[in-house]
């Protein structure tokens, strides 16, 4: 039950966005340690001796496979137990694996440490979500979960600007004597420095951070808060099976073209246009900072904009629209003779890249129960991360290494991807708009039915004489 405060007009909620700042804070991070990795791609490969396929793995498939797959049991945790201790953790955990990353000798250390930040990683979206579905009413929470997202992009942005920073500082030298672990390479000092502050961030989760009071559960027979299993929410799923089809494989493959975007343009403007890291960190930071962070806006206003217009399926329409935008940006940006023409289609391509932060995450929380949300998330976390990091990072490598047979040609790997990811993206969202409207309407008719069987038993039961409970509902 909400308490009588959380419902007052006017209430400020200043607890409520520290803590959203707070969650972004780690977002940052987040993104800072998973995404530092592009940048150094060249002396990484060259010290380890790797291919781009084994990079790719490392960038993509040993991070998002254990994030995507610790994402379902640590969301069961998230609605069960304190959820600012097991994000605090999550936060320890991958904040010592990047560093872990700075003392790998070889493909198979670098392989484990980036699969534990995968599961660190996977702790904070669930609870995250779930938390901030607990502090703000409904009117309230899109806004809050745009501000949290926005942490991904001003965590990759920094990602380059630090990487290129560092890089830059450390350039004369190319090895460090540390105290305790010796010569270490510039790299691996990258890995160290973005990694150990972390830890900060985790203990501000548990000093001042506090589980808020779970809203709008399901109650049994008896009266008592309901659990919403693992099963029940698949169940849920295939009761709207076109609809999560859709949502699911749609901002999958949209999240295909932009995780593609992060994770190679740093060594596309490298190989073709002669950048160093250091410049294309600095240039790759600015982009990411201002077209990413000015699409997750967007995404949200274009959303709501939607919502007020009558548009019941606003964030799957928003998605299309956005999908239809980034398609030839992403895809032309690869093969325009002019850095200038090229960067110009990048931040096109970036800005409407960002569309599916808000649109993704509003879809599933105006469809989904309260209870069910955290797990559903993380079943789509599941998918997505699978299909964008674990495949379509690794494709664009298969592809150059396979195909092409050069890393010159990594542009025309990633252009390939771009067109059929975005192409599939914007096809399956807006099949998928009208698949949303009829989920909406049944669930909507569902609720009703409830409400007036609800009515029906509460009169029945006064008639009788009986004592009926007094009952609440949240929005």
């Amino acid at each position: 039950m909400a308490s009588p405060r959380s419902t007052l007009p006017g209430r400020r909620y200043t607890y409520e966005w520290y803590v959203v700042v707070i969650c972004m804070l780690a977002y940052v991070f987040s993104f800072v340690d998973r995404q530092v990795l592009a940048l150094m791609i060249e002396p990484i490969k060259k010290d380890l001796h790797l291919t781009d396929t084994q990079f790719s793995l490392l960038h993509g498939f040993a991070f998002s496979l254990f994030y995507a797959v610790m994402g379902m049991p640590l969301a069961y945790l998230a609605d069960r137990f304190a959820r600012p201790r097991i994000i605090a953790t999550g936060i320890a955990l991958w904040s010592l694996a990047t560093a872990a990353c700075g003392l790998s000798q070889n493909f198979v250390h670098m392989f484990f440490a980036r699969m534990s930040v995968g599961v660190g990683e996977a702790a904070l979206s669930p609870g995250t979500y779930s938390m901030l579905s607990d502090y703000f009413p409904k009117e309230k929470l899109g806004r809050a979960v745009g501000i949290y997202s926005l942490g991904s992009f001003i965590g990759g942005g920094i990602a380059f600007l630090i990487g290129g920073y560092v890089i830059n500082l450390l350039k004369q030298m190319t090895t460090f004597t540390l105290p305790l672990l010796g010569d270490v390479r510039s790299w691996q000092l990258t890995f160290l420095i973005v990694g150990l502050p972390g830890f900060l961030v985790a203990l501000l989760f548990i000093l001042t951070v506090r589980d808020p009071q779970r809203k709008g559960l399901v109650q049994d027979d008896a009266g008592n808060a309901k659990r919403v299993s693992m099963g029940d929410s698949m169940r849920f799923i295939a009761s709207h099976g076109k609809t999560f089809f859709c949502h699911y494989l749609g901002f999958s493959f949209y999240a295909m073209t932009l995780f593609c975007l992060m994770s190679w343009t740093p060594a596309f403007y490298i190989r073709h246009f002669g950048l160093t890291p250091v410049q294309a960190g600095y240039t790759l930071g600015t982009i990411l900072l201002v077209a990413n962070t000015v699409g997750v806006f967007c995404g949200g206003w274009l959303n709501d904009w939607l919502m007020k217009k009558g548009r019941t399926d606003g964030p799957m329409l928003a998605g299309f629209i956005g999908a239809a935008g980034m398609l030839v940006p992403a895809v032309a940006f690869t093969q325009v003779d002019s850095l200038a023409v090229s960067l110009g289609l990048l931040v096109v391509a970036m800005f409407f890249a960002s569309f599916p932060m808000p649109t993704s995450t509003a879809a599933m929380q105006t469809l989904a129960p309260n209870q069910m949300r955290a797990q559903i998330s993380a079943v789509f976390l599941l998918i997505s991360n699978l299909i964008a990091l674990g495949i379509g990072t690794t494709l664009v490598a298969l592809l150059t290494d396979k195909v092409f047979g050069s890393p010159q040609a990594v542009g025309n790997s990633m252009s390939i991807v771009n067109f059929a990811a975005t192409l599939l993206a914007a096809g399956l969202l807006w099949i998928g708009c009208k698949q949303f409207r009829l989920s909406l309407a049944r669930e909507e008719a569902r609720i009703d039915r409830e409400t007036a069987r609800t009515r029906q038993n509460a009169g029945e039961a006064t008639s009788a004489g009986t004592a009926v409970p007094f009952e609440t509902t949240n929005a």
